[in-house]
């Protein structure tokens, strides 16, 4: 039997996000593309309507000019950290003719990047939203992110947040890891208190396999090797992950807002 919240008021603008940035007229966002600087544009006009002054950190790469945007909320003047919120907008782009749309590889995560940033409370807090460039370049974008002189104490990342189409278990496929996760479990499972999603700790029961994704392989590497705690927001990789099929159809938005109003209950409470 599968346990759903009773009741998700599913905001249309992740659903739109989602479709928007994994449209053929994106590319597939390839890092230094035209595709890219154009998702680049439309994550800094997404953010000016919710009423941030956005900012651009260009930089070079291999492939071309890359671009994080990102924006500061300073809300308590007593602290100089930040907890900082990230999801790559970068994707694989087109090759062989073949679109990558890259629907849950990364447009979920920038998707609940902006409606996260859009909800959050900035009272008290100093924040940090940032949608980042070249992830598929080495993690490109959250190094050169990192280099910036803000002290990052927290860094959230959300990859990859769509799908649930590889649940840990088949019975409950409204569920969500979060990698690091565990040394926040009371806080969390407090949060999850309305999205009641089943929470997991580790990537698919796997030691190897956290540890890469968590140590090693995802844009919030950059910040824990300068000190910062860090969570990983994920729902796997499934078999449509980096391949053409992963279009926006294949996403669940029910699941994928609670999953929202999770990790933004989580954030205000830290």
């Amino acid at each position: 039997m599968v346990f759903f919240a009773s009741s998700v008021q599913l905001n249309a603008g992740i659903k739109e996000d989602v479709e928007h940035l994994s449209d053929s007229l994106l590319q597939g966002r390839r890092p230094g593309s035209r595709g890219g600087a154009e998702a680049a544009a439309f994550i800094y006009r997404r953010f000016q309507q919710s009423g941030f002054v956005p900012r651009l950190q260009s930089f070079m790469t291999e492939k071309g000019v890359c671009r994080n945007v990102y924006v500061v909320c300073n809300g308590n003047p007593k602290s100089s950290k930040y907890t900082l919120v990230c999801a790559h907008f970068d994707g694989l782009g087109i090759y062989d003719g073949a679109l990558y749309p890259g629907a849950d590889s990364n447009a979920s995560g920038v998707a609940v990047l902006l409606d996260v940033a859009a909800r959050a409370s900035k009272v008290g807090r100093n924040l940090i939203f940032v949608a980042l460039d070249s992830h598929a370049d080495g993690m490109a974008g959250a190094i050169e992110f990192a280099a910036l002189p803000y002290k990052i104490s927290m860094a959230v990342n959300l990859d990859t947040i769509g799908s649930t189409l590889a649940p840990p278990n088949k019975y409950r496929p409204d569920f969500l890891i979060a990698l690091g996760g565990k040394e926040y479990e009371k806080q969390l499972e407090k949060a999850n208190a309305g999205p009641r999603l089943r929470l997991y700790y580790d990537y698919y029961r796997s030691k190897a396999f956290t540890d890469y994704f968590y140590n090693k392989a995802s844009d919030q590497v950059p910040f824990m090797r300068k000190g910062a705690k860090a969570v990983m927001f994920t729902s796997g990789i499934t078999m449509n992950t980096n391949k053409p099929d992963d279009g926006p159809e294949t996403l669940d938005y029910e699941v994928l807002q609670r999953r929202s109003d999770l990790i933004l209950t989580w954030i205000d409470s830290l």
